[in-house]
């Protein structure tokens, strides 16, 4: 069920605010469990709730950001000692379009 809960997306604001509180619910009952695991989970879901709330109602992502960041990373570890940064530009627009 939490998962389901986590999973929801694309909703109105009026349709986000009755899962406000079975996110709190699932929380309280996952903080007072007993197993040190899910205490650990009951709290990074607690530092996350505002994240996931917005979730609910927005998808955009970085991902593309993400994508292009690690092809530069890429290119800057197999390019390691060299010093023309000409070079490493005209890689990253080839690699990142």
């Amino acid at each position: 069920m939490l998962c389901a809960l986590l999973n929801i997306k694309h909703r109105t604001k009026k349709l986000c605010q009755p899962l406000i509180p079975q996110l709190v619910g699932w929380i309280w009952k996952l903080r007072y469990s007993g197993f040190p695991a899910m205490e650990t989970l009951a709290e990074t879901l607690d530092n996350w709730s505002s994240e996931i709330v917005c979730m609910w109602r927005f998808t955009k992502n970085n991902g593309i950001t993400e994508g292009f960041h690690t092809k530069m990373e890429v290119i800057h570890r197999r390019a390691y000692g060299f010093r023309n940064f000409t070079n490493y530009r005209l890689r990253v627009i080839v690699m990142c379009g």
